[in-house]
């Protein structure tokens, strides 16, 4: 079997800074939806570890989904050797990339400084630590938590730290705190506490702001030293628990390779062939992105009872529970590509958010770890309306129902944590006015696409009234196209347009873009957008004036550029801004207006210039950047989360084999293929000529072979 993970670079997108993305993205090293990361960490920063840096400050235990989001519950281990200094950048050691090693399973580096080797892999709620220190009597482990109120004592004896942190940015009850439990194989020589630069040498407890601790050994054996950690939402007793069942009685050898043979085989469900490395290790570096977020965020019990502390209410229950996720973001990728690969685990994933809306009352539209004011619309509602017409198992309907009524009929909070700001004015004027909540226009066309999605759950229940009501609220994204401009334009409360417009004038009406990216952003009802622009003749040349114009801007209400925007005016795709979500589907729409060997030059394009085994091409945004190039690369794309179909491209590979459910395989065959010339010319499915553009999901989920044939058009 192919060691899939050895394929995969942790590092990529890991050169961003706050003005420029290449994945805005740190090397997680965990599980598959753990519920912590471990990384190494060059800075405090929310960019908290830069391939440019050259500074080693430790290994932090993170559950940041986003540096525009922040981190909660995260704290530092650090080995050292010598005199203690206990801040981030005093105690910092050089190390150099050709000595690290960077897998979803292993991180290492050597810390030249120390002359000590760092080495963790991970569990779902803890991890295995190795540090392989110099003969020493001075060699000593340290553990750092965030700011914010924090506990720490040492049982020396037992060789054992333990601690708690509420280190958090926002989204957490009062009573939030992460627990740790930390378990050393060598003897403690000596130990200590320390906080803001004070150290206390044999103190063995702490409380404070930013309480940390340390424990010295002697490595005169040679051997090195072994920690195991875990950590709980729920307590310290919880984090023990935890220790025991994941850890305890193994050695890191065994763990290493549990964690090892857990990302190959969940890797393994798609194999590709090509004779182009980086291509490869591209790929497998996309999947794996794809498949650390929504974060478990639930626990287990005694007897394998699955329990969670709830960010939403702040209490403890039964069941499970996931977090950090942005919607917005993931609904257009992430989330079809779970339906297809792991519909289990999907239908796990959606019962924690239904027990999030049970917990605090409202589904939520940014959670880290619970409510968060990020972004607009309610995607939960596609999400769930994309389950539920695919028939996902398990899932209780008619609470994800209530939800999304709840969405799409109640004012949520004015702060923008959850439900649809600007819903009120949308119910009356039929859109949102942009002189009474920013992004009005951004909004109306989300807004719409909700209610669509909200009206598939409620016909898929038999509530058809309900359904036909929201299937005409779909259609209000008509009432914010100008047709005397030919785009989407911000609509005042009295009816009039926003003046004066600019169609490259980013904020305002729109949100992290322009008129431009935000005109074809109707997925949902694409025959009735290309009438709209003029049929499909006019349609295409839209797509392709689009392409063509020069990636020009205005900040527009923006206070500065922000890196959206140089990111789009970096690169040769005019004002396809492909660094951010907005245009993801747009692609894929001169297939709907009968010009698809457009969409597959076009995507092809982007496959090649965009994406790297480095960097991404923008926010990597918890699994989205990075699912559009496994879908768009296997040949399909999930055009509209909601309905159970995909648009079909072109393969980029000469072969894929995709494991299904049921061990059902689907192969995509691409024959004759070429970057110079990436065009259908015929496609077999199951040995059928398929002259459509779009496959049903359950037609896939079947399994079967399709065979494209590729060449160039003569209508090119």
């Amino acid at each position: 079997m192919m060691d899939f993970a050895s394929l995969v670079n942790p590092l990529q997108g890991s050169t961003s800074k706050f003005d420029f993305s290449t994945g805005n993205v740190y090397p997680a090293i965990g599980r598959p939806y753990g519920m912590n990361f471990w990384t190494p960490q060059t800075s405090e920063s929310p960019w908290l570890y830069q391939y440019a840096d050259h500074h080693f400050q430790g290994i932090r235990c993170t559950h940041q989904p986003s540096p525009w989001i922040g981190d909660y519950g995260h704290f530092v281990i650090m080995p050292v050797v010598g005199n203690l200094m206990t801040g981030a950048r005093e105690r910092a050691s050089g190390f150099r990339h050709s000595e690290e090693v960077a897998l979803p399973h292993h991180y290492q580096a050597h810390l030249r400084r120390y002359e000590t080797t760092i080495e963790v892999t991970p569990t779902e709620r803890g991890a295995a630590f190795r540090f392989h220190f110099p003969t020493t009597d001075e060699a000593a482990v340290l553990i750092e938590p965030f700011p914010g109120s924090t506990k720490i004592s040492i049982d020396a004896e037992a060789g054992r730290v333990i601690g708690q942190t509420n280190a958090n940015s926002d989204g957490v009850p009062e009573n939030f705190a992460c627990y740790f439990v930390a378990e050393f194989d060598a003897p403690v020589q000596a130990y200590g506490v320390f906080e803001n630069g004070r150290v206390y040498e044999a103190q063995s407890a702490l409380e404070g702001s930013r309480s940390g601790a340390f424990v010295r050994f002697s490595t005169q054996s040679g051997q090195p030293v072994t920690m195991q950690v875990a950590t709980s939402f729920i307590s310290v007793e919880q984090a023990q628990r935890n220790l025991q069942q994941e850890l305890s009685g193994r050695s890191f050898e065994a763990i290493l390779e549990e964690s090892h043979q857990v990302w190959n085989e969940i890797l393994g469900h798609i194999q590709i062939d090509t004779q182009d490395n980086d291509r490869r290790r591209t790929f497998y570096s996309a999947l794996y992105r794809t498949l650390l977020f929504p974060r478990q965020w639930h626990e287990y019990a005694e007897g394998g009872r699955q329990v969670h502390f709830s960010p939403y209410d702040g209490k403890i229950h039964d069941g499970v529970l996931y977090t950090d996720n942005g919607f917005w973001d993931t609904y257009r990728t992430v989330y079809p590509l779970l339906s297809l690969l792991f519909p289990q685990r999907l239908s796990e994933i959606l019962n924690g958010w239904i027990n999030a809306y049970r917990e605090g009352g409202w589904m939520p539209k940014w959670a880290s770890p619970g409510y968060r004011d990020c972004m607009i619309g309610t995607h939960t509602d596609v999400i769930f309306a994309d389950a539920c017409v695919k028939d996902i198992p398990g899932v209780d309907w008619q609470l994800a129902y209530e939800a999304g009524l709840k969405n799409a009929t109640q004012t949520g909070m004015k702060t923008g944590h959850f439900g649809r700001l600007g819903l009120a004015e949308y119910l009356q004027c039929g859109y949102v006015p942009e002189d009474r909540v920013l992004h009005g226009a951004s909004r109306t066309l989300d807004f719409a696409y909700n209610d669509f999605c909200v009206g598939n759950i409620a016909s898929h229940l038999g509530h058809e009234d309900v359904a036909a009501d929201l299937f005409a609220r779909a259609q209000n994204y008509r009432n914010v196209y100008d047709s005397s401009v030919g785009f989407m334009r911000g609509r005042l409360f009295d009816g009039s347009w926003e003046s004066p417009f600019s169609a490259t004038r980013w904020g305002g009406p729109f949100v992290e873009g322009s008129a431009w990216q935000h005109l074809f952003d109707v997925p949902h009802d694409i025959p009735g957008l290309i009438d709209l622009l003029g049929g499909k003749s006019a349609f295409v040349q839209r797509l392709d004036e689009m392409m063509a114009t020069e990636p020009a801007y205005e900040i527009g209400s923006y206070p500065y550029e922000i890196h959206e925007m140089t990111e789009m005016a970096a690169v040769d795709f005019g004002q396809y801004a492909h660094s951010n979500q907005p245009v993801h589907h747009a692609l894929y729409l001169y297939s709907y207006a009968d010009a698809p060997w457009k969409t597959q030059q076009h995507v092809r394009r982007v496959l090649n210039e965009l994406y790297t085994p480095d960097t991404l091409p923008g926010d990597e945004d918890n699994g989205e950047m990075s699912g559009w190039y496994v879908f768009s690369s296997l040949g399909f794309y999930p055009i509209c989360p909601g309905k159970p179909v995909y648009t079909l491209g072109a393969p980029y590979f000469d072969e894929a084999i995709i494991k299904l459910p049921e061990e059902r395989e689907l192969r995509m065959i691409a024959r004759d293929n070429s970057d110079d010339q990436p065009y259908i010319m015929q496609r077999l499915w199951r040995d059928r000529p398929l002259n459509q553009i779009e496959i049903q999901h359950n037609d896939l989920l079947e399994g079967g072979t399709m065979i494209c044939s590729l060449g160039t058009p003569s209508t090119r």
